[in-house]
């Protein structure tokens, strides 16, 4: 990948993180991602959240797979994320209380 392809390629997920700052009611929301995304890929985004939150309330994988019914490694991607990520989903977390 070129350092062009790279710089539009942020650019583009710039915007993208700048769109979703202006959504306001669960309906702007429902209707961006019904048009952003295929039901697969939502499916496989709002299972990622799931399983993220599961893992930060300490469940174990045999329960995270039988009630989200995610691979062990997606789950163990997921991990991954919490232990050397950027903080994203602990961030967010802490605001549902």
């Amino acid at each position: 990948m070129t350092e062009r392809n790279i710089e539009k390629i942020n650019k583009n997920i710039e915007y993208l993180y700048e769109t979703i700052l202006k959504i306001e009611t669960m309906e702007e929301c429902e209707a961006l991602f019904d048009d952003l995304c295929t039901k697969t890929e939502l499916a496989s985004i709002s299972q990622r959240l799931v399983v993220a939150k599961m893992l930060s309330e300490k469940k174990v994988y045999s329960d995270i797979v039988a009630e989200t019914g995610a691979s062990t490694a997606t789950i163990s991607r997921v991990n991954r994320s919490l232990a050397f990520g950027k903080g994203g989903y602990e961030k967010l977390f802490k605001k549902e209380g």
